[in-house]
């Protein structure tokens, strides 16, 4: 079972090959939050694989990801290996030593942990843009050859180090700079659409955290965003913005996300 949280596409890409590879279903967790109760309740079968497959937000993982183990139960649960594969653009910092923090909190520990360097998405800061598109073209042929690795670590159960991209100084990115971008980016966003808004809604019906609503056929943002980047991204006519750090800067989709 292969639990993934994507806002771009990159990590659903990842998530689908994967589980074609595996033999293993898919598990949205944005649509676990928006229409399950709580607690998260998932059956397992004794010989099933649990994965979750997540993108890399300032170094860790992304919030909602957090707040979703923290409220998972599994049912027939008997010591099945659980796995983390997290995309980032770059390097990972210490994201599945986080995740792994929150899964024993449930009982639960990381059997193995890999990451995959998809394009680069993250506009929200001054800085921050997309990759160019031979570099993204690069990065996602990379990739490809990545998850065959991947899926031979899990198959032969082992841990591979070298499949897992720390980066440098990761203490300071994960336990210092992470935790600003915490405490003072989620919830509080300077989203706003422009005119050039049509008022199809998409924004709307693919915010995971049911941040956005539409007013007056304008959307409207409150204090629950995540920073997941799905919205300015995925805008089919680039009417989302982000105060003035987003303006100019580059959009980015999987090629495969429908």
């Amino acid at each position: 079972m292969i639990f993934y949280f994507t806002g771009t596409g990159n990590s659903l890409w990842v998530a689908q090959t994967l589980g074609k590879a595996l033999n293993e279903s898919l598990v949205s967790i944005s649509e676990c939050w928006r229409s399950l109760p709580d607690p998260f309740s998932f059956p397992l079968k004794e010989e099933e694989k649990i994965l979750f497959v997540y993108p890399v937000h300032s170094w860790g993982p992304p919030v909602i990801v957090q707040q979703f183990i923290e409220r998972l139960t599994f049912s027939g649960y008997t010591d099945q290996k659980i796995y983390s594969v997290c995309s980032c653009g770059d390097d990972c910092g210490y994201t599945t030593e986080i995740l792994n923090h929150t899964l024993k909190k449930r009982g639960y520990s990381l059997s193995g942990s890999y990451s995959v360097t998809m394009p680069n998405n993250y506009i929200l800061f001054p800085g921050f843009d997309v990759d160019t598109e031979e570099k993204a073209n690069r990065k996602r042929r990379e990739a490809v050859d990545r998850i065959p690795e991947i899926v031979s670590a899990i198959r032969n159960e082992k841990k591979e180090d070298e499949l897992y991209v720390t980066g440098s100084i990761p203490f300071v990115k994960s336990r210092m700079i992470r935790p600003y971008f915490i405490k003072f980016a989620l919830g509080k966003n300077e989203f706003y659409s422009t005119d050039k808004c049509i008022s199809c809604g998409l924004c709307e019906r693919i915010c995971p955290t049911s941040t956005i609503s539409m007013k007056e056929d304008r959307p409207v943002w409150n204090n629950t965003c995540i920073q997941c980047s799905a919205c300015i991204h995925r805008c089919p006519v680039r009417a989302i913005e982000y105060g003035k750090v987003s303006l100019n800067k580059g959009r980015y989709v999987h090629p495969d996300y429908k």
